[in-house]
């Protein structure tokens, strides 16, 4: 092995040095006898090259730019750009005054009345996970991460989601764990596909279990924010009904995923990167749901349905003013982007400084990236301003956690109210209990009766 010490990691190199050499090609500077000098790579300094080998490093180097997919087109789902509705930067929650942050809660629960605030619970199972619920050696986190993907495809089969010809686009896939129930809940049911859209290179996919199987799973690596699915090959030639679902999407993520199944897979264009957008700012953001519904009655010829929407909603304090698909709805109750910026930074009052700490979390029997998938959020917790002085003496912690509710809840009926008004009949609903996950709410929707058509098979 390399003879180079890694601080950082505690630990020597692990690369295999070349025949007669002590230290790695990376490493190869601290050899005494070396005289070629190593220089960082401009497109990715992380790593060096030598330098007279950069022109030949630069056209194999993974950092380098690579072609993009017929499936990329520019923020087609990123939202119409308003430039006298782009938020400025805004202080932290922890520079406002207390008379600052008292108008900011008032102004909370004046557009929260009305509200469905208290949800239903929809905590169901499937059959299709009970051996692997009842296997002891999933540890703690697995288990709970197990319980929610029984619950998620209990929820779909309540709404007549799991069928075949269908084709599952799950955003944010990760692993493509979610994707991998469906499938198992499916018994290799007849043209069924799977689209698991992730922006990140991923370890330990569980697509390979699923090779030489009826079902056709295909990996999108590409930002929601660019993914027109109509220029998807596999979904353009098939032209099966859609269902979107993720679970834990964080964010941003779930408005660029709504925008992309609800506006731009029904209304993207053959044309360049800019009509997508045109086509949107003539969609009308109130009252569209009749005029949907009459067109996609019109239009037998190529309707391109989305039979269902299941995502479960997380972190909701990474939202975008920019990408948010309610804008229309925090308008009408008299906010704007301001309000916005501090609700979501407070909506993580709900869930933050409640859980325990990873190690105590984890078992032994654990995976590392089973871990590393729960401390994701977990740590995205603690890292906001939860506890700052401004709070303290003002608000308890019972408090907080319902103003944080409360922010949650108004940002997600902007949801809700957004897929009503494009034809859906959306409903929100807790679907796991806040033992297993304090990120517990399911966004469902499924088109208006007059929108429904039967699939394809």
């Amino acid at each position: 092995r390399c003879g180079h010490f890694v601080r950082r990691k505690g630990r020597f190199c692990r690369m295999v040095p070349a025949p007669g050499r002590r230290f790695c090609g990376e490493h190869g500077q601290e050899e005494e006898q070396n005289d070629r000098k190593r220089i960082p790579c401009p497109l990715d300094p992380k790593h060096t090259v030598y330098e007279d080998q950069l022109q030949k490093h630069l056209k194999k180097c993974n950092s380098r730019e690579k072609p993009k997919p017929v499936y990329f087109v520019q923020d087609i789902n990123a939202g119409l750009k308003d430039v006298a509705d782009t938020p400025e930067k805004q202080v932290p929650l922890s520079f406002l005054s207390v008379e600052e942050l008292q108008n900011l809660i008032i102004k909370l629960k004046k557009a929260s009345n009305g509200l469905e605030l208290h949800l239903k619970e929809q905590i169901l199972s499937h059959q299709a996970l009970q051996e692997a619920l009842n296997d002891p050696k999933n540890g703690e986190s697995a288990f709970k991460h197990l319980k929610q993907q029984a619950s998620i495809l209990g929820n779909m089969e309540k709404l007549h989601l799991l069928g075949p010809g269908r084709c599952f686009v799950e955003f944010g896939a990760g692993r493509g764990k979610l994707s991998h129930w469906v499938d198992v809940a499916l018994q290799n049911a007849e043209s069924v596909q799977f689209l698991l859209v992730e922006r990140a290179t991923t370890r330990f996919k569980v697509d390979g279990k699923h090779k030489g199987r009826d079902s056709i799973f295909e990996r999108l690596q590409v930002d929601i924010q660019h993914l027109c699915l109509n220029k998807v090959p596999v979904l353009e030639k098939t032209k099966l009904p859609v269902v979107g679902i993720g679970k834990h999407l964080c964010g941003a993520a779930t408005d660029l995923a709504l925008r992309c199944l609800v506006e731009s897979y029904t209304t993207c264009c053959d044309g360049g990167n800019e009509e997508p957008a045109a086509k949107r700012s003539r969609t009308p953001v109130t009252g569209a749901a009749p005029d949907t519904a009459a067109d996609h009655g019109k239009n037998t010829e190529d309707p391109k349905p989305v039979a269902g929407i299941v995502i479960a909603l997380c972190c909701h304090h990474k939202c975008d003013w920019t990408h948010y698909v309610g804008r229309e709805f925090f308008k009408s109750v008299g906010l704007g982007p301001v309000e916005f910026h501090y609700f979501q930074r407070m909506s993580s009052w709900a869930t933050c400084g409640m859980r325990e700490t990873p190690s105590k979390a984890s078992t032994s029997e654990e995976s590392e990236d089973q871990r590393n998938d729960t401390e994701e959020h977990e740590q995205t917790f603690s890292r906001t301003e939860s506890g700052s002085d401004t709070l303290q003496g003002i608000l308890t912690a019972e408090e907080r956690k319902e103003i944080g509710g409360l922010c949650k809840r108004l940002i997600d009926h902007g949801r809700i109210e957004y897929l009503q008004q494009q034809g859906y009949k959306a409903a929100l609903q807790y679907y796991t209990d806040s033992a297993v996950s304090l990120e517990n709410v399911l966004l469902t929707a499924v088109p208006s009766p007059s929108l429904i058509k039967e699939p394809t098979t």
